[in-house]
């Protein structure tokens, strides 16, 4: 099929719903992308597989609602990425407001999200069509796995 360009963004097959619930976390390749598809209290999520802040696999971080809204943790860095949008946040308290009182702020959008849906018990993924940058786009494909390996070189050094 040269010179024809394949259909993409999905929505692309990942699982049984049954399967994808029970594995509760599973690592899936779509047009050369590294995506998590997660299940978690009834709800599923597909997110980059890598953390936008140094490429760390987010398949096991701890998930756990923060400041309202549910977000999965680096395990590297401990890094705080929201399920639902790719919002990353962070605690701190503002030094004007006596006595200082921490709350939970955003630092926008980092990590890429993609849209799940089911049919009839099967799971599809369909890719972000956002063309903006985010941060997490930075570890993906080729180019990817080599600031992948490097990040993981730097962490053993």
């Amino acid at each position: 099929m040269e010179g024809k360009e394949r259909p993409t963004g999905g929505p692309y097959f990942v699982g049984k719903k049954d399967e994808l619930i029970e594995a509760n976390r599973s690592f899936r390749t779509l047009e050369d992308r590294d995506i998590l598809v997660i299940h978690h209290q009834g709800n599923f999520y597909a997110i980059d597989s890598y953390c936008y802040h140094a490429g760390g696999m987010l398949q096991d971080g701890d998930i756990e609602e923060l400041g309202g809204k549910l977000c999965i943790i680096c395990p590297n860095h401990k890094y705080k990425i929201s399920l639902a949008n790719g919002e990353g946040i962070y605690k701190a308290s503002d030094p004007r407001v006596k006595p200082p009182v921490p709350r939970w702020y955003s630092k926008g959008l980092k990590q890429r999200t993609h849209t799940v849906t089911e049919t009839n018990g099967d799971v599809y993924v369909k890719l972000s069509e956002d063309k903006c940058w985010l941060e997490s786009d930075f570890y993906q494909g080729e180019k990817g796995k080599v600031e992948r390996a490097k990040a993981a070189a730097e962490k053993k050094t």
